[in-house]
């Protein structure tokens, strides 16, 4: 194996694979990144029976093999390197890295040893790469974060003619964007619970490109796998894992009942407003909202303790409400709206 590219487009793809590589592995194996030269080709893999990453890139390749090495030193390796081109070779049992006149020599493990990566399931369908990921991130806000409640720290996936709907909750919030995407099957009804945090570092992964091909092999059709593969500068990103099992919980009622009262705040005021107020909630105190005369009132604290309010133009539809919210939950929510105005009803 002996391969010559660019500093930066292999640093950002050997820090993308590592970044999936568990930080205690089951076994010493699954700490390495596999790299493969073959028909001028370089592909890097990593994978730890739950999720794999796999970034194919063009290169000057000398010498076709393969080589298994520690991926997150080699990603600080790489990171570091002058702005020059890297030449990488095994030799023996080491890989040199040399760049400009550094030069590193990494130790290798066996490549046998190293399980065989998932296949990529059949395609379903594609996706604007951009437009997803932005989805991804508003979705994903709710997603729960123990890891106690696996089920939770997923995002469910529906998928039904044209449109993909994502949905969240951690019990205390929920969250639901549909969009629209290009199926291969214009009948399709399916569904997957994708864990959220691979979701969300696999669809700003694929951003700038320009669409996204997901393919999903659901437990009834085959071992549970979802898989997204895009175009990236530099060559083509592609990740497979292990959907969550369970019956999630029935979010999308959520959002079907109808409001007594709706109001429309400009985002970035209601945003600062809510910052500014929060800073004399006391910890897991809410902070309450006022509906009522054309505006919003927020107000935080009680008694003798410190207190702060802030009123801001809000256009009110329906009866007078006061409500109050926890306002960590309620700027996560915000922070993903991306549009001017925002509704609440």
């Amino acid at each position: 194996m002996k391969f010559r590219i660019d500093r930066d487009v292999l640093a950002d793809a050997v820090g993308w694979t590592a970044r999936s590589l568990p930080n205690r592995p089951s076994v010493p194996v699954l700490a390495g990144l596999l790299i493969t030269t073959e028909n001028n080709e370089l592909t890097l893999s990593g994978f730890d029976y739950e999720t794999s990453t796999r970034a194919t890139l063009a290169a000057e390749v000398k010498e076709d093999g393969q080589a298994l090495v520690s991926g997150r030193l080699l990603a600080e390796i790489v990171k570091s390197l002058p702005a020059q081109p890297v030449d990488v070779a095994l030799e023996g049992t080491k890989v040199t890295v040399v760049c400009g006149s550094a030069r590193f020599n990494l130790q290798t493990m066996p490549v046998d040893e190293y399980p065989r990566l998932p296949d990529m399931p059949t395609a379903t369908g594609t996706i604007n790469a951009s437009e997803f990921a932005t989805a991804v991130a508003q979705a994903s806000a709710a997603a729960g974060r123990d890891d106690m409640l696996p089920l939770l720290t997923g995002v469910r996936l529906e998928l039904e003619g044209s449109t993909i709907s994502l949905l969240a909750t951690d019990r205390f919030r929920a969250s639901l964007r549909d969009l629209t995407w290009f199926p291969e099957s214009s009948d399709i009804s399916a569904h997957a619970l994708v864990p959220a945090k691979v979701l969300s570092d696999t669809a700003r992964s694929l951003a700038g490109g320009t669409d996204i091909s997901i393919a999903v092999s659901t437990g009834e059709t085959g071992d549970g796998l979802i898989g997204f593969e895009g175009q990236v500068a530099g060559g083509t990103r592609r990740t497979t894992t292990r959907l969550l099992e369970g019956e999630f919980p029935r979010v999308r009622q959520l959002f079907a009942a109808q409001p007594e009262t709706t109001a429309h705040v400009t985002t970035h005021s209601f945003i600062d407003a809510v910052k500014r107020v929060a800073l004399v909630a006391e910890r897991n105190t809410p902070i309450r909202l006022s509906f009522t005369d054309g505006a919003v009132t927020l107000e935080a604290g009680s008694g003798d303790d410190a207190q702060a309010s802030e009123t801001i133009d809000a256009t009110i539809d329906g009866n007078d409400i006061t409500i109050g919210f926890n306002p960590g939950y309620l700027l996560e929510g915000l922070s993903v709206m991306n549009e001017p105005v925002v509704q609440f009803s």
